[in-house]
């Protein structure tokens, strides 16, 4: 058996790890590259491996970083199916249109300047209608169900506690009379996340691919992140203000809902409304919805005992579906809560609510995930007192807050629980799905402890097991 390290490698995104397994092909994850506008757009459209060849691919969740080049794969020839779970399948349909719409929009854009200039113009990677085609390949699965995506490979999902539907995959693997079980991470969750189940560690793996992202820090428990939420906007309330939120759509908006609904109902801060301005977060929360079955013990006794007997929905919540609504939000008097993408704050509706509120000192922008360089958000997150929307400056007189326990991620510590669960059986574990700074030292502590064999791919390596 090889093992190729197509993405994901020494970084964090683009996701991509191909298998060769008695001569066929299993494709783990077909995600987006994410960075810098060229080199993203040479990586994403030139796959290093022939699509037709691949006879199956396992998807361990939506997250663009994972899924997003599914449809550039079915574009180019794949055929075959998409293992992955019901709730994944259903997210991930959303999330696909959703990218086919943003590389048909920038593309769009480019192409007004590139006919200025005389250039030759481009093709979005693909299109909304190409991304409704990935639809017809899933194949979704319950957590445990046996499945063989491959002659020679049985193969079962489990919890990977990271969003709605995440799964680590077991590959229980007969190779050239060789048997043995190479267990494949994903994401990796966090215990006591809001709404969703624990990870469940690795039990008798031989060979163990892991995410590092967060290799390098101990992460907060997030019971602080809830506790900080209730106090921000408590003050806020007292000052008469609003609080604006930018979040991502997937995930990030649904805890925040989540724990804005118990503090409510547990009369933690006072009733007051609370509005999900994002199409996609719409979307989303209705697939959550859907999917009960990946709530965790705690949210389940939370549904039976509400009144509204919802997790994501009660009397002073409010989705905004249309423009209309949208605007509506602005000629509220009262204090309330707006959660809106995206999370970085480059684009969507939540620009428009930075601009109608930035300037008021009562209200407080609260930002809740990590935000990249030169994006609006990381300006706002540094507390940067003129900033530009839609080619604007605006002077910043609204609070800003930080809270950085809502991380979807697993730290050092739970990453190192996650391989040495396994440590008896253990041969080779290989750190994908984080830079050095990450990576490194995770090595040195699983080193510490005991797994000594630890490899740190680069791209392209091939491993043969």
């Amino acid at each position: 058996m090889k093992i190729r390290f197509v993405g994901a490698a020494r970084t964090v995104t683009g996701s991509m790890h191909l298998l060769e397994i008695n001569g066929k092909k299993l494709l783990l994850e077909c995600g987006l590259f994410q960075g810098h506008r060229k080199e993203a757009y040479r990586r994403n459209r030139n796959f290093p491996f022939n699509c037709g060849e691949i006879d199956a691919v396992i998807l361990s969740h939506a997250h663009i970083d994972h899924s997003g080049n599914l449809p550039h794969l079915v574009k180019n020839g794949y055929h075959g199916p998409i293992y992955t779970t019901h709730a994944t399948a259903h997210l991930a349909n959303i999330m696909l249109l959703d990218s086919g719409h943003i590389h048909e929009s920038d593309a769009k854009y480019l192409n007004k300047k590139l006919a200025r200039q005389g250039k030759p113009l481009i093709e979005p990677l693909y299109t909304q209608e190409e991304a409704a085609r990935v639809a017809h390949h899933f194949q979704g699965l319950k957590y445990k169900e046996r499945f063989s995506p491959l002659p020679g490979v049985e193969a079962h999902l489990v919890d990977a506690g990271h969003i709605l539907g995440s799964a680590a995959v077991v590959l229980d693997i007969t190779d050239n009379g060789r048997e043995f079980r190479l267990w494949f991470s994903g994401d990796i969750g966090r215990p006591g996340l809001l709404l969703i189940r624990d990870p469940v560690l690795p039990e008798e793996a031989d060979y163990l691919i892991m995410e590092s992202t967060y290799g390098d820090k101990i992460k907060r428990v997030p019971d602080e992140a809830f506790a900080e939420l209730r106090e921000v906007v408590l003050k806020t309330i007292a000052r008469g203000g609003k609080v604006i939120i930018p979040a991502f759509a997937v995930g990030r908006t649904q805890e925040l809902v989540y724990s804005l609904h118990k503090m409510m109902e547990a009369g933690d801060i006072p009733e007051i409304p609370v509005f999900v301005d994002s199409p996609l977060a719409i979307r989303a929360s209705h697939i959550f919805r859907q999917h009960p079955e990946c709530f965790d013990a705690e949210t389940q006794e939370f549904i039976a005992n509400d009144e509204h007997n919802a997790a994501l929905g009660f009397n002073k919540l409010s989705y905004t579906r249309s423009v209309a609504e949208s605007k509506a939000i602005n000629y509220v008097e009262e204090p309330f809560v707006v959660i809106s993408a995206s999370g970085m704050a480059e684009a969507g509706r939540i620009l428009h609510h930075l601009k109608n509120h930035i300037g008021d000192s009562r209200n407080t922008i609260l930002i809740v995930s990590w935000q990249a360089p030169h994006t609006l958000g990381r300006r706002l997150a540094e507390r940067e007192r003129e900033v530009r929307i839609f080619g604007k400056t605006y002077h910043r007189r609204a609070q800003v807050v930080t809270i950085g326990g809502y991380s979807a991620h697993a730290g050092q510590d739970l990453l190192a629980r996650y391989a040495l669960s396994t440590r008896d059986s253990l041969k080779k574990v290989f750190l994908v799905h984080g830079e050095p700074r990450g990576a490194e030292p995770l090595m040195e502590r699983l080193h510490n402890e005991g797994i000594s064999d630890v490899y740190y791919p680069n791209e392209g390596t091939v491993v043969e097991i």
